[in-house]
């Protein structure tokens, strides 16, 4: 019986260091990609949960008639690395990587994406730029 205590009280330790602090709790908006004038670009979000779970949503109203539609998933716990996004809806996949302050487009080995589509107005003349945003609230 001591044995058996002894061991889950190791356990649970370990899974009390091996949970990584999340940068924020709450719902953050964030736009990486540039939308394109008609098409009704989606407003993606982040939502952190206190218990460290993550998940990522759209809102996206179609201009032409008013529709909106809207999809959220939970892709697991806030971790460091690159983190796998798929929306069902319109068969939407990326990979993302965030801090406090800002999210990231990656390849799967965690590397920024730089790419035409991230660059805004002003930086239309680049042949590609970092696929970055810092989060709204």
């Amino acid at each position: 019986m001591k044995k058996a205590f002894s061991l889950l009280i190791i356990c649970i330790s370990i899974l009390s260091f091996a949970q990584v602090k999340v940068p924020f709790v709450g719902k953050r908006s964030f736009n990486t990609i540039e939308g394109y004038s008609g098409t009704g670009t989606p407003a993606y979000y982040v939502d952190v949960k206190k218990n460290g779970d993550v998940h990522f949503g759209y809102v996206q109203v179609n201009q032409a008639n008013g529709t909106e539609t809207t999809e959220e998933i939970n892709v697991g716990k806030y971790n460091t690395g690159v983190m796998k996004v798929q929306f069902k809806k319109f068969n939407e996949n990326f990979l993302i990587k965030f801090n406090k302050e800002k999210i990231y487009l990656t390849d799967e080995a965690g590397n920024i994406i730089k790419s035409e589509d991230c660059c805004s107005v002003t930086e239309a003349e680049e042949s590609s730029c970092i696929c970055e945003s810092a989060f709204y609230q």
